[in-house]
């Protein structure tokens, strides 16, 4: 028996909104943050307003100084407010993945796969890399299904992944040097410490984004590599109708 699970791959790419702040008592301009956003650049100037008509829009800003190109040979500088960087984003795709491991009608047994995908981003900001299931249950073989792995200590993911004998289920979990908090583990319990472990931290497929990894700032140009980690697991007890299944889900990577 086999089944095989599809990833499909899509990558969004965000230009970050660039908030000017107007004041004349300011005298420094300087990036700021808090836990909910982040003012990527700011502006000194003494005027500047946004304007738009049914076929135009304009930008304007006036008073700043040091603005314009600047080229040589190795870089390009475009300097001023209104030649602000528009964020680079990318992520590879994965192929299909294959499950391996016997599944047996009578004794059960588990399947595995994985895939690794890498997001690159010059963004100051980082970057968010999500998971989105297309159905649920994710794995399917027309009108039979594989349920979705719900972990015993959810919300949290499950530190091991476990089937008992009257249960058949598909679970997933990333690794690598960005993953999300949630996926992180103290040795045995997930969402708690910072410990980075393959095969760790399991979690079902979902319809609603799941966060998988996130970077704090520019990895540009080599990336970060994720690798997503699946398993489907049958009791003993249990009669999954023979065939191939499949799952399909959506990566995207966000930059912030």
């Amino acid at each position: 028996m086999r089944y095989l699970f599809v990833l499909r791959s899509l990558f969004e790419s965000f230009v970050m909104t660039v908030i000017v702040v107007t004041s004349l008592s300011v005298v420094q301009a300087q990036v700021r943050s808090s836990a909910n956003y982040q003012i990527q650049s700011e502006s000194i100037n003494v005027a500047g307003d946004l304007s738009t008509s049914s076929s135009y829009m304009l930008e304007s800003t006036a008073g700043e100084v040091a603005t314009g190109d600047g080229d040589s040979s190795g870089y390009s500088l475009r300097a001023g407010y209104q030649q602000m960087q528009e964020v680079f984003i990318s992520l590879s795709a994965p192929g299909t993945v294959e499950m391996q491991g016997v599944l047996g009608g009578l004794t059960g047994g588990e399947a595995n796969g994985s895939t690794t995908v890498t997001v690159v981003t010059d963004s100051p900001g980082g970057y968010q890399l999500l998971i989105t299931a297309a159905s649920a249950p994710a794995m399917r073989k027309g009108s039979d299904t594989i349920a979705d792995y719900i972990p015993d200590s959810a919300p949290n993911p499950d530190f091991m992944f476990t089937t008992a004998s009257n249960e058949a289920h598909f679970a997933l979990a990333p690794f690598g040097v960005d993953m999300a908090p949630r996926f992180q583990n103290n040795g045995s319990l997930c969402a708690s410490g910072s410990g980075k472990t393959p095969l760790r931290c399991w979690v079902g497929a979902s319809t609603s984004p799941q966060l998988l990894a996130q970077g704090a700032g520019a990895n540009h140009p080599d990336g970060a590599t994720t690798t997503l980690q699946f398993k489907v697991g049958i009791g003993s007890q249990v009669v999954v109708p023979a065939g191939i299944y499949i799952a399909t889900t959506t990566l995207t990577a966000l930059s912030l």
